[in-house]
């Protein structure tokens, strides 16, 4: 079976870079922490600039960026979506004008940093308190999303045994964060049963600036290496919630 410790001696660049982005108060960084330490935390403060974790793929290191929601934060998001392979593009169920944004906003903040063929996965929140009468996004609207943010895998009609990377999710549940994370990880990582590398070169496709783990301010994060449950936002700032 696969295990997803925390990396005891990090190698000097991480394999993978995922970033997290969407509006304010979405839920993006109770998603993270939901799937890092399998609790639900409603007391997180809101991010500023972004925060930082590790997170360990058989063999691979994974940096998982969490970024701000709010507008003023804009040019900061761009620059943290830097040379991404992977993006979850979060939106809450029950509020329309969060899912509208991420193409009016978030999407082409995302192109103008991340990898060409970055994989985008749109996620929904707090399905938990979704009813008939409050839900304002559907699946079908949210699945369209993914297929139309992803041409290189979907649109020209070359990778059918995909996935549509698409999740509804509940951070106070649980239900499907675990799945978000390992469609990214076994999409661009891929791991034998034994938990051996499926492509060994898949490491080498990121950019070599992706992150450096003794010296993240290379990835736009003034800070030292961060472990699986460190924060490292700029400025001294607590990240949370948003």
């Amino acid at each position: 079976m696969v295990t997803e410790e925390m990396a005891t001696t990090p190698k000097k660049k991480a394999d993978l870079k995922v970033v997290i982005i969407g509006d304010m108060s979405v839920g993006k960084s109770t998603l993270i922490q939901r799937y890092l330490s399998g609790k639900f935390q409603d007391t997180l403060s809101q991010t500023i600039g972004a925060a930082f974790f590790l997170k360990q793929w058989g063999p691979y290191n994974i940096a998982i960026w969490d970024t701000a929601g709010e507008e003023k934060f804009s040019g900061l998001s761009s620059f943290y979506c830097r040379n991404a392979r992977a993006a979850i593009m979060a939106y809450d169920i029950s509020e329309r004008e969060s899912f509208d944004s991420l193409y009016a906003r978030h999407l082409p903040l995302l192109q103008q940093g991340a990898e060409e063929d970055c994989l985008v996965i749109a996620v929904g929140t707090k399905l938990d308190l979704v009813t008939p009468n409050t839900r304002e996004v559907t699946n079908e609207e949210g699945e369209k999303f993914a297929y139309d943010a992803n041409p290189s895998r979907f649109q020209d009609g070359t990778r059918t045994d995909l996935r549509i990377p698409f999740y509804e999710t509940s951070s106070v549940t649980g239900e499907n964060v675990d799945n978000v994370f390992t469609y990214i990880f076994k999409t661009l990582l891929p791991l034998d049963p034994e938990g051996n590398p499926i492509e060994p070169n898949a490491a080498r496709k990121r950019s070599p600036d992706v992150v450096d783990l003794e010296n993240p301010s290379n990835a736009g994060n003034a800070g030292k290496s961060s472990k699986e449950s460190e924060r490292l936002p700029p400025q001294g700032k607590k990240a949370g919630c948003c």
